[in-house]
């Protein structure tokens, strides 16, 4: 059985609720609690993935030190296998700064669970791959070229590429690399416009679609998503998004594009994978955390 390959990391979020917003420099603020999360960008894909009963390959390391620990212990009681050598490094965290609107700002410290290693990709079968999911921050780091070289590889195996905001700081060269193995993007709209210098969404999918040839999804937070493929929407399809109310955004992303690739695997058209995307994140802004559990989830019937 084919399986979606998940490249990337599993970090801890050190999840900080704030009194009110992110200090501005040389203020103080007040935080309202703290807690532990399992989190990264590639893990929060891979649970929305796991939650559509749809199988793939956990291609995380996972470092040493207390991050490490707290990873490996989730990993044990969600019975997600350890697939990697563990490398001589500390596993890194992001500490998540929530704001009382529901916004949330980044602080990360990278660790092991960023540094992909060449001889690791020895260990999959490439028949066994039906897609691969491939994030921003592991690109950007020293060892993003042994992934890039690793896809280089393969052939007509879909690659999903969710760069985030980091899509502007990694090497031009490896973008173009990238870009020739014919990716989905998948970014917001922000991300898009910033990175094309279009002034639109609908100009950023077809400026990005003429270096990929390939679909382009955008979202757009509460006004929905963006989807753009000559080949199957060739003016462009903006899909609607799910009323929610906003508690907390983190994740919403990438949950979106791992019910888009959930969706696919199982045969559903970009469309309508889309929609069913939809709903998904915007389930997970209406809840606290990165990740929906498993019963509300399931109350979606998706």
């Amino acid at each position: 059985m084919k399986k979606i390959l998940v490249i990337g990391s599993a970090v801890v979020d050190v999840i900080i609720h704030l009194e009110d917003h992110v200090p501005v420099r040389g203020e103080d603020v007040h935080a309202l609690s703290q807690e532990m999360r399992m989190g990264g960008c590639a893990y929060n894909t891979s649970d929305t993935i796991r939650h559509f009963r749809v199988p793939y390959i956990p291609f995380f390391p996972v470092g040493t030190g207390t991050y490490g620990d707290f990873v490996r212990k989730s990993f044990r009681e969600k019975k997600i296998p350890l697939l990697l050598p563990t490398p001589s490094m500390d596993n890194g965290c992001c500490y998540c700064l929530i704001e009382q609107d529901g916004e949330r700002s980044f602080i990360s410290w990278h660790g092991a669970e960023y540094r992909i290693q060449r001889e690791w990709f020895s260990l999959l079968d490439p028949e066994e791959i039906h897609s691969i999911y491939i994030c921003g921050l592991e690109i950007e780091e020293p060892t993003g070229p042994n992934i890039v070289s690793f896809l280089e590889t393969l052939k007509d195996i879909p690659v999903y590429f969710a760069p985030g905001p980091r899509l502007m700081r990694i090497d031009p060269h490896l973008i173009d690399r990238i870009f020739a193995l014919h990716p989905i993007l998948h970014l917001n709209d922000e991300e898009a416009c910033i990175f094309t210098g279009q002034k639109d969404y609908p100009g950023a999918a077809k400026a990005i679609y003429a270096k990929t040839l390939s679909p382009v999804i955008i979202t757009l937070g509460k006004e929905g998503c963006y989807y753009f493929d000559p080949q199957d929407a060739p003016e462009g399809l903006r899909i609607p998004a799910e009323n929610a109310e906003q508690i907390d955004s983190t994740g919403a992303g990438d949950a979106h594009i791992g019910a888009v690739m959930a969706c696919r695997y199982r045969g559903d058209s970009m469309a309508d994978a889309i929609r069913t995307a939809n709903r998904v994140s915007a389930k997970i802004v209406s809840v606290d955390g990165a990740l929906l559990p498993d019963s509300v989830f399931d109350a979606l019937d998706v």
